[in-house]
């Protein structure tokens, strides 16, 4: 087996409901707490123990430094000097500063850099004063490269004896792995009798898209828009949808078995025969949540003509407010008859008013007679309101080259806090003006990404911990509140609290009946348990304590996470005491 990306960030995650605990105990805002064990704790493992453990790895532990690090003179309290300036340059340039530039592969292949630096408190940030302070922020303090399963089940292991949190990170470089292997016949339990793969947990989305279409005969698999998504970790966890989403379902509902590591460091499979109950909750019930996932096994299809066309309504078509958002009414109102379809489109709005960005609609098995058609109705409406546009279709013969020709990379590093909304075809149908307003509204404190996509239509019924509105969607929009990335935590939380409170409660208002997801989604959504998972929680919260009894596994907003709370700053992971 090929190299795979644990990358496990080992600061805490052990034994919850131990006897004696082992970490710290503190008190904040009136909330008593038992912590993880942390680097300014006793109970820390000492410099022998981590050394014992680097010899179990075979020398695979690192210290878990930030990308930036090169571009300071030094890293928190250590004594070596970091500062390169060629290395600082070329980190620069592969950052990039949120807008425009930056290298995603690069930041994915990076041990512990991330796509969003905003997330790890910008701690370590791009400077030219290396002089400046580079501290480690949210990040963990080492790192295990792993290269086996065997790797994978000692970081669990270790992260549970010692009561440290364990961070998963299921992209990597190289060949982490990144073993692939398609057959023409699946022959494993379930139904399912057609073409499938087996994939390493290393694969990224537009990887798997390449390998599905060198076969012969060409293939598809779902997976999402973003090139660099880890297809095999937290998108089939969490459900996954994306532009075959409308033919085929999400990407969870596709999934055959999976190989995995437990909290408990045992190695298993989970399929329609084995372990049914983590099967069940693994496709769709919430990333990190658990089990550690090695690798997936899913359906593949035979490749599509697929049409597409791009639609741009912006400050150089029309400065008039209310004729913009006319059209971006209209265009929100045919989510119901282009979802229903089998359509996917993707859009974006803002940043600030005047801009709607559809690139593209995405007309899988069409041709280009037939996306045209679909998409007339789209057509008709903006004419008659006198709203214009610029638009380009394009046809062709298989969906990985229109993929890679129609849909944009997305420049990494913004500093933005993330919320979301799914809206029904209820939601859209009885409150179509609502939710267009909204978007709207959004929009004017940062960027709206939207896709109209129904799931439903290509896979109406699957056994999944998906939640069930999926089944009827229309349209799933996020909404980002753009930050500087320097604030201090004060108005982060601010920022944080007119996301829920101010954005996002427009979004749940105006689609009474939708649901959130967990992969694109707001970390304090209110009444998280339903908005994310609907009628699935129950049955997800006695899985997880099932399979994860002692909290082992942590991500905001998953399954029997309701007791654990981030602390101090941002920093601590902790339990309440009840």
């Amino acid at each position: 087996m090929g190299r795979f990306a644990l990358f496990a960030a080992l600061l805490l995650s052990g034994n919850a409901f131990a006897a004696k605990w082992i970490g710290e105990t503190r008190t904040e805002d009136g909330i008593d707490y038992q912590c993880k064990c942390y680097s300014d704790n006793a109970c820390w493992p000492t410099n022998r123990e981590w050394s014992s453990f680097n010899k179990t790895l075979n020398g695979a532990l690192q210290l878990a430094l930030p990308a930036a690090a090169s571009c300071h003179y030094k890293f928190e309290n250590y004594t070596f000097n970091t500062y390169d300036a060629a290395k600082c340059a070329e980190v620069t340039k592969k950052i990039g500063n949120g807008m425009e530039g930056g290298d995603e592969q690069w930041l994915t292949d990076h041990p512990i850099a991330q796509l969003w630096p905003f997330m790890t408190n910008n701690t370590c940030p791009l400077t030219k004063d290396p002089s400046t302070p580079c501290t480690r922020g949210f990040m963990g303090h080492y790192v295990v490269l792993a290269t086996k399963i065997e790797h994978v089940k000692a970081g669990v292991d270790f992260a549970r004896e010692h009561n440290l949190r364990l961070i998963v990170r299921n992209t990597g470089h190289d060949f982490i792995f990144k073993d692939v292997k398609f057959v023409k016949k699946y022959t494993g339990p379930g139904d399912w009798r057609g073409t499938a793969v087996t994939v390493g947990a290393g694969i990224q989305g537009r990887e798997l898209y390449r390998h599905a279409f060198a076969q012969s005969p060409k293939q598809v698999v779902v997976g999402g828009e973003c090139p660099t998504v880890g297809w095999a970790g937290g998108y089939i966890q969490g459900g996954g949808h994306g532009p075959l989403s409308g033919i085929y379902g999400m990407g969870a509902d596709n999934v055959l078995s999976f190989d995995a590591v437990t909290a408990e460091g045992k190695y298993v499979t989970a399929n329609a025969k084995e372990n049914p109950d983590l099967f069940w909750a693994l496709k769709g019930g919430g990333p990190s949540s658990f089990a550690i996932v090695t690798s997936v096994t899913a359906k593949t299809f035979p490749e599509v003509p697929t049409a597409g066309v791009t639609i741009n309504i912006n400050s150089t078509h029309t400065n008039d407010t209310a004729l913009f958002n006319k059209g971006v009414h209209i265009f929100n109102n045919q989510s119901n008859h282009l979802s229903n379809l089998g359509i996917f489109v993707y859009f974006e709005m803002g940043p600030g008013p005047g801009r709607l960005h559809i690139a593209p609609i995405v007309g899988p098995n069409m041709n280009l007679t037939q996306l045209q058609a679909a998409t007339q109705p789209l057509f008709t409406e903006l004419d008659a309101a006198k709203v214009p546009y610029d638009t380009h279709f394009r046809a062709f013969p298989t969906f990985f080259e229109f993929y890679m020709d129609m849909f944009e990379d997305e420049p990494p590093s913004p500093n933005a806090i993330v919320g979301g909304r799914l809206f029904t075809q209820r939601d859209m149908a009885e409150h179509s003006q609502a939710i267009s307003d909204a978007l709207v509204t959004a929009a004017l404190t940062g960027i709206n990404v939207g896709h109209v996509v129904n799931p439903g239509h290509g896979a109406p019924k699957v056994d999944n911990a998906i939640h069930p509105a999926w089944r009827n969607a229309s349209s799933f929009v996020i909404t980002n509140v753009l930050m500087s990335g320097t604030e201090p935590w004060s108005e982060r939380k601010e920022k944080e609290a007119f996301n829920t409170n101010v954005v996002g409660k427009a979004m749940r208002e105006a689609g009474p009946y939708g649901a959130s997801y967990v992969n694109e989604g707001d970390l304090y959504e209110p009444e998280w348990q339903e908005a994310y998972w609907g009628d699935n929680y129950p049955r997800l919260l006695e899985v997880r304590r099932k399979w994860d009894p002692k909290g082992i596994f942590f991500a905001m907003t998953t399954p029997g996470t309701e007791s654990w709370s981030v602390v101090d700053y941002g920093r601590k992971l902790c339990r309440k005491v009840e």
